[in-house]
């Protein structure tokens, strides 16, 4: 019985000591007070996001004072001198899907900690250190550096809350700048689109996207447009048109064959290939052509590939559209203006109508419609 009045004793004192001391170490999950917040852009098929805190100015004095100029020892940590973590609490953290470059300099695709120094003459150095997980820049270790740059600072309105953008972006960068008070930082990215697109496309097609001819004609297609290795692209392009179990011969795909063969200066091939490809064309997509070989200047061409729409698909408004125009191209207007006025009656919409009898204006002004 002792032994059992023991037992009890000692299991009702643990439970209720043990819940006790988990009361002490529990933390509440309050607000902070800077908050934090996040912001991604897409470069091609490249991710780019920067995760933050946002503290405010609150009337306080930021560059030199609240931020302090160059490095400086904290007081805490392991580092002797610092620079500024570029936000507020944890590590500022910028991430890349894939591999980039900075300022002429490569950087290799991951999440690195980002933080600042700032110079009394605007510079500013920005660090991409290997260690994205640390607290603020108490543990900086310039040996963790995966990058440094210097850029210049730029002074613009007050912005009160420190903030980070995408202030511009075009199809193969993105500039990121940080915000805050009168000032901004920016450091522009770069990413080398084509290379990575075309990786990808190569990985793609070894799996169940490769098994449809609209995917490799979709291959062939940003390879001739994105200055891809063209016999490369004219591979893909043939496997779309006649590759095995997937091979479909069509007017798309027929077509960027041609313009490959075009770009490879094999004029005479490309030629065979898109008189194959009118026999196959809808009336829309032939007239895109005629319209096309316009704007190339080849008039004579563009014409003869009309009277061919025109032959394959009779009595179709965009036919006698398309011979207008290339009666246009010639010079011809009086032609021009009987085939428009073709169009005209057969057209089946009132913009259509629309459209037609402008240009049918124009001509007899003596001007021309392409």
């Amino acid at each position: 019985m002792k032994i059992k009045n023991f037992t009890l004793v000692l299991l009702l004192t643990c439970m209720c000591y043990f819940p006790f001391t988990n009361e002490v170490h529990a933390q509440l999950d309050l607000p902070a007070g800077s908050q934090k917040a996040s912001v991604t852009q897409k470069v091609g098929l490249t991710y780019i996001t920067i995760k933050y805190s946002r503290p405010s100015v609150k009337e306080r004095e930021v560059w030199g004072k609240l931020v302090p100029y160059g490095m400086n020892n904290l007081g805490f940590g392991t580092a002797k001198e610092s620079p500024w973590r570029a936000g507020a609490n944890e590590n500022t953290i910028i991430k890349f899907s894939d591999d980039v470059t900075i300022a002429g300099k490569s950087l290799k695709a991951g999440k690195y900690g980002l933080h600042m120094v700032i110079h009394e003459n605007g510079d500013a150095d920005i660090i991409f250190s290997k260690n994205s997980s640390a607290w603020g820049s108490f543990f900086y270790n310039p040996d963790e550096d995966a990058l440094k740059i210097t850029v210049k600072s730029e002074k613009t309105d007050h912005t009160e809350l420190l903030t980070y953008q995408f202030v511009e972006v075009d199809k193969t960068s993105a500039t990121a700048a940080l915000l805050w008070a009168e000032r901004m930082i920016p450091f522009k990215i770069e990413v080398n689109v084509s290379e990575i697109v075309l990786s990808k496309i190569r990985k793609d097609l070894q799996g169940q996207k490769g098994f449809t001819d609209v995917s490799w004609n979709q291959a062939a297609n940003y390879a001739l447009n994105n200055d891809g290795d063209l016999k490369e692209a004219l591979k893909w392009s043939d496997n779309s048109i006649s590759g095995a179990f997937i091979g479909k011969k069509n007017y798309a795909n027929l077509q960027t064959k041609a313009n490959i063969l075009t770009k490879m200066k094999k004029n005479e091939g490309a030629a065979k290939v898109m008189d194959e490809a009118i026999q196959l064309g809808t009336v829309l997509q032939v007239h895109g052509y005629g319209r096309q070989l316009i704007a190339k200047g080849d008039k004579e061409k563009a014409m003869e590939v009309f009277k061919k729409n025109a032959k394959m698909h009779p009595n179709i408004w965009p036919v006698n559209y398309g011979l207008g125009r290339g009666y246009s191209a010639l010079g011809d207007y009086k032609k021009a203006i009987k085939s428009l006025e073709k169009a005209l009656v057969l057209a089946p919409q009132q913009a259509n109508k629309d459209r037609v009898q402008a240009n049918i204006d124009k001509l007899k002004k003596g001007e021309g419609i392409n």
